[in-house]
This record gives structure tokens, sequence and C-alpha cells, in this order.
């Protein structure tokens, strides 16, 4: 997060090659001292990053074809941009803005903002999940830390079979039913389930928990699953929160981060995604507060 800048940097060696400023105007036309840089992601179209600079809710395109003569597209959207995900066809950058309680959206392809779309209090996607829905088809989903729903906002495709969705693109099309305090939502191209955590809710049991829809019916959860029962691990004073659903890649298992207190054991509990039983509970002293699983 600081200082305000972001480096690029050569491949091999991780050598600096460029150091560039993010002090500038936000998008309400106020000077910020110290914009941090949220998140950076690669282009799947062009030799791009992608960069959300925070503070200043300004999405910037950097072409790193030529770095001593680095073009940069700029694209105000809103404060305060965090973390973000791709759409299904890898064109559309989708990134929360969650002190605006909006999701911007971003074309990579002709480098302009797409959408704006407008959501619950305090959007929180991490990269957000991608399915098909069976009546509004291509979506892509975020929790909220600050709202009791998973939002649901469908996406463009070009296929052919996609195009009777095309009126639905950019809006939300369904909240889902959840409770307040989520972080990630995940989901597999294999997979019928959609995953929720909800860790940073107040209520212990519900903390400690995840919720799991079949994506063919979200009118209700599927399951509540206790992460921290399921462990085996001894109870504590402590709130075990449940954090960071993760699926394998073949989309067999789910990987579950659950925190321990500062005295207390953490763990991963992997779970079977077809049975929802657990399969097997990682622990071990040096693993304290794992979080991000990723392969």
């Amino acid at each position: 997060y600081w200082p305000p800048q972001y480096t690029i940097m050569d491949g091999d060696t991780l050598k600096p090659l460029k150091v560039v400023s993010t002090r500038g105007v936000t998008v309400d036309g106020d000077y910020h001292p110290e914009p941090r840089v949220a998140s950076i992601v690669s282009s799947f179209i062009k030799p791009e990053w992608v960069v959300n600079v925070k503070e200043t809710g300004q999405i910037l395109l950097v072409d790193y074809t030529n770095i001593e003569n680095l073009k940069t597209t700029t694209i105000g959207s809103a404060k305060f941009l965090h973390d973000g995900g791709w759409d299904a066809s890898k064109r559309y950058f989708l990134v929360a803005a969650n002190a605006s309680n909006k999701i911007a959206a971003v074309d990579t392809k002709t480098g302009k903002l797409a959408a704006l779309v407008d959501v619950a209090k305090i959007p929180h996607p991490g990269r957000g999940a991608n399915f098909t829905h069976p009546k509004f088809g291509p979506v892509w989903a975020t929790g909220h830390l600050g709202a009791d729903v998973v939002t649901l906002i469908s996406t463009p495709s070009e296929e052919k079979k996609n195009a009777k969705f095309k009126e639905y693109n950019w809006k939300v099309v369904q909240e889902v039913k959840h409770v307040p305090g989520n972080l990630f939502v995940k989901t597999h191209p294999k997979s019928k389930h959609l995953w929720a955590d909800s860790a940073q809710n107040p209520d212990k049991d519900i903390a400690e928990s995840v919720t799991v829809w079949d994506m063919a019916d979200l009118s209700k959860p599927k399951v509540m699953l206790n992460v921290a029962k399921d462990s085996g691990l001894p109870p504590t004073k402590a709130v075990k929160r449940a954090v960071h659903p993760e699926y394998s890649a073949d989309g067999k298992e789910v990987w579950i981060s659950l925190w321990g207190g500062k005295t207390d054991q953490s763990a991963i509990v992997v779970y079977d995604d077809e049975t929802l039983k657990v399969k097997k509970v990682i622990t071990y002293p040096k693993m304290i507060t794992p979080t991000g699983k990723f392969n």
C-alpha cells in the first residue's frame, strides 16, 4: 500500500526498471497525496496491466511495450477501488469501489469504462465468481461486508447462445440472500455449487461457517457448514473464522482457511465438493491464520 507508487520490474531478476507515482487527483477533483495501489492484473488481450488506485478511483491501463516511454490510459470510476476479478470472457475486469457501493467494469479491449454498477453496501468480491445463471445467462458474483446478499451482475458474452441475455448486461439480476460479513465467493466450471464465507460477521457461529448454494436453485442455501466444528479442533473462546473457500484445480475439492485465536491452532479444512463432507484437516504449528490459497 505504501509508498503511493507502482514499480515495474524485470520478470527474471526482479530488478526495478521503473517507478511510477500514483499521487494525483481523485474522481471528485481533489488532490490526494498518498493514494494506494489496490490490485494489479495483466490483460489477456493487450500488453497492458490494469492498475486500480484506491483513493483516487482511477483505473490505469499501463502499456508495457515501451517501458522507457510508458503509455497510460486513465479511466475514472469511483472510490475506493479494492479487489476484483475477470468476467468469463476475460475481456472485462470488474473491481469493487467499496466506499461508493459500486462495481466498476473496465473493457480491456476498447480501453474504456464499460459500466459502473450500483450494488449493496461495501462490496468485497475477492476475484468474484463466474457462472451461467439458468434465467439470466453469464453472471459475475460479489459478496458484501455490509449487506446480507450476494449480488449477481449480468456480463456480456459474444457466444451466439448467450445473445438472448444481452438485455440484462451490466444490470444486477439477482440478490441472493446471505449474511453480512462476507469476504469471498467461489465456484468452479465443473461444480454445481456456489460457496461464500462470512468471516467478518459478529455472530460466532456464522463467522465460523460457510454457506453453499446449488446454482440451479439460488432461492435458499443448500446448507451452512460449521467449519470450526467440522475441523475437530478443540473449542476455544476466540472465534475460529472460516475464510476464503478455494477450489482445487479439478473442481473436486474446496479448501477453507480457519483462523485460530492468537494462541490457538489454525487449520485448512478440505471439503469434497460433491458430498460436502470433510476429506482432510491440515494443521501445522507455524501455519498461523492462513488466508488465500491459490493453484
